[in-house]
């Protein structure tokens, strides 16, 4: 089908409706001109598109997208069109249903967003659900990952960047002595750390730890905590240090080996596009440049 000359820079949120109508129309949909017109507006933008096609056609323009567009780019558009605290609530509650469990996919949402985000993003999920995030999570999850879980979405953290270097310098010494230090690991520790400390003072801690025992804080986290658990800290103290080499790193894995894990693609993308992409690809390429 030949698609519409549309312009990637923006006209008026009417001629785009009237554009993504035409799109619609005739025997399967033109989706290089939907592609074209969505993926280069912003949030403000897609919205006012979105209220001038239901003026217009009488219609919610997601319901016609969901009937129109399918497959992979049915996924990305659809999340691309929400606000970016209905995309992490429709994430999160993707990732717990019960028809399609994914845990890393919740844990990487809820530990890489700043407790505002959560709070919001929380109340959202509640009106979309039908359910309180902390119940689902007390339903999929289990045992220390449950915890961690648990207190992170649940905590009001510090957001600025302010940082006592004393308290820091003692949280690094009480992570070494419930980790590195003893036999076994005081997992307990390790969960009040990183759930009630903001991100600039876990970004202290890192660096106090390193200086004073030797190794990264990430080294000591793999060493003394497993599986889920791990996964959660591990996602936490990267985006303290920084969050584009935290999702760079993320989208690699994605792309490695034989196939793509589109899903992990798609909710990567779609939520960093508006906040750090143009860093998470300046980390991307100079991570691929050393391979």
């Amino acid at each position: 089908m030949a698609t519409l000359s549309v312009p990637p820079t923006a006209l008026s949120p009417r001629e785009d409706a009237v554009y993504l109508y035409k799109a619609f129309k005739g025997s399967g949909c033109d989706d290089a001109t939907v592609i074209s017109i969505l993926a280069h507006r912003d949030a403000t933008q897609r919205k006012l598109i979105q209220q001038e096609y239901r003026a217009l056609y009488k219609e919610d323009i997601l319901t016609r997208l969901a009937k129109e567009v399918s497959g992979k780019l049915e996924d990305a558009v659809l999340l691309w069109m929400q606000d970016p605290a209905e995309r992490d609530a429709i994430l999160v509650g993707e990732a717990l249903a019960e028809i399609s469990i994914d845990l890393r996919a919740a844990t990487e949402v809820i530990c890489s967003r700043t407790p505002s985000q959560i709070q919001v993003f929380k109340q959202i999920y509640h009106s979309k659900f039908g359910s309180y995030l902390e119940h689902d999570i007390e339903r999929q999850a289990t045992g220390d990952h449950k915890k961690i879980l648990l207190a992170y979405a649940s905590i009001q953290r510090y957001e600025g960047m302010e940082v006592d270097t004393q308290i820091a310098a003692k949280d690094a010494k009480a992570l070494y002595k419930a980790g590195e230090k003893r036999l076994g690991t005081d997992e307990n520790v390790f969960m009040r750390i990183f759930s009630e400390r903001s991100r600039a003072h876990l970004a202290a801690v890192n660096s106090c730890y390193q200086e004073t025992y030797g190794v990264p804080l990430v080294k000591a986290v793999k060493k003394e905590t497993a599986g889920l658990f791990a996964y959660s800290l591990l996602t936490i103290i990267r985006c303290a240090e920084n969050p584009a080499k935290y999702f760079a790193k993320v989208l690699r894995k994605a792309m490695k080996g034989l196939g793509t894990d589109d899903t992990t693609l798609i909710r990567v993308i779609v939520t960093r596009t508006e906040i750090d992409m143009q860093y998470i690809k300046a980390e991307y390429h100079k991570n691929t440049r050393r391979l």
